[in-house]
């Protein structure tokens, strides 16, 4: 047990390590490069010149935003694979993404607003009323809100509402222009405030999600065995659902819909430190960002000085990544 336990810290000290180096990273890394020194001088010691300008005012809201958002999609994942038993679930399962899409379409088309602060709210609003309206009609279900009946509901609401989104699309050219700048998923022109405003839901679902992590370890052994540990059933997976859902309608609002990060890290997780959720949520908080920053920079050296969004790299890496990790039998079910 003590070995385990030093075993679990090492990797935990590892990945908040990496995280530095990432954060680090995206902070000097661009089309127009910034020695590391350079960096923290702008940081402590701000001289209003060109390279301090480059690091406060742009990288710095990029980097924040990268590690909440990162964080975000991370949590929820581990999150969503354990309400549903399903190693493959990802932040979008229970519809919040295509949610907070169609809140994005709602400001742009009907109420003409065309800046990221401005329809920021509207996602976060889309994807809690997708999260919600999905987690009551689970519930109406004959075995309750099952892992099953989550997943199928989610699946049925995330199928009406990318429609919805197709069709106004289609039919809107100057909301598609705008809006297919936001749904590509980017770190790139976050502003600071964006970041400021999705940081305390960020922070809530954060609470909440290491609040139920023991509830969740019980879950994974059956509904029975969980009530025979004396745990609230509905309780747990009513705070855990309410948590992927803050943290994934704030994620995707802030930066849009990122794949891979909530689908990957949690099994990258497991892996490490094994199945017990205190644990695998503590190194999912820390390689959710440092996963989305390394891809984020990647995506600003590749065709320097035009970028590569953060969400293209994701989803170019991610699924040969998770491929190789599930051939070698690295992924560990909840």
């Amino acid at each position: 047990m003590i070995v385990m336990r030093g075993r679990r810290l090492a990797v935990v000290a590892g990945c908040a390590v990496l995280l530095v180096a990432a954060a680090l990273a995206s902070l000097a890394a661009g089309s127009r490069g910034i020695a590391p020194g350079d960096v923290l001088d702008a940081l402590l010691r701000p001289d209003g010149g060109e390279e301090s300008t480059i690091v406060r005012s742009l990288r710095v809201p990029r980097t924040v935003t990268g590690l909440a958002v990162g964080a975000g999609l991370a949590l929820a994942g581990v999150l969503m694979q354990a309400l549903t038993r399903n190693p493959l679930a990802d932040p979008r399962l229970m519809g919040v993404t295509s949610g907070a899409s169609v809140g994005v379409v709602i400001a742009i088309s009907m109420f003409g607003l065309t800046t990221l602060p401005a329809f920021v709210w509207f996602g976060i609003v889309g994807a809690a009323a997708s999260g919600a309206f999905v987690y009551v009609l689970a519930a109406r279900a004959r075995d309750g809100a099952s892992p099953v009946t989550l997943a199928l509901a989610g699946a049925a609401l995330d199928a009406s509402l990318t429609g919805v989104v197709v069709g106004v699309l289609t039919v809107d050219a100057q909301t598609f222009d705008t809006y297919r700048f936001w749904a590509v998923g980017s770190l790139a022109g976050r502003p600071a405030e964006v970041a400021l405003w999705v940081l305390p839901f960020l922070a809530a679902g954060t609470l909440l999600a290491f609040a139920v992590a023991r509830g969740l370890d019980a879950l994974a052994l059956g509904d029975d065995v969980a009530r025979g540990l004396g745990r609230n059933v509905g309780r747990v997976r009513l705070l855990a659902a309410v948590a992927a859902v803050v943290l994934t309608g704030a994620a995707v609002a802030a930066a849009g819909p990122i794949g891979f990060v909530g689908l990957a890290v949690p099994h990258l997780a497991r892996g490490l430190v094994g199945a017990d959720h205190r644990w695998v949520l503590a190194v999912s908080l820390l390689l959710g960002p440092a996963l989305l920053l390394a891809a984020d920079v990647l995506g600003r050296l590749i065709v320097p000085p035009a970028e590569v969004r953060a969400g293209v790299v994701t989803a170019l890496l991610g699924a040969p990544f998770l491929i190789l990790l599930v051939r070698r039998g690295r992924t560990v079910t909840a």
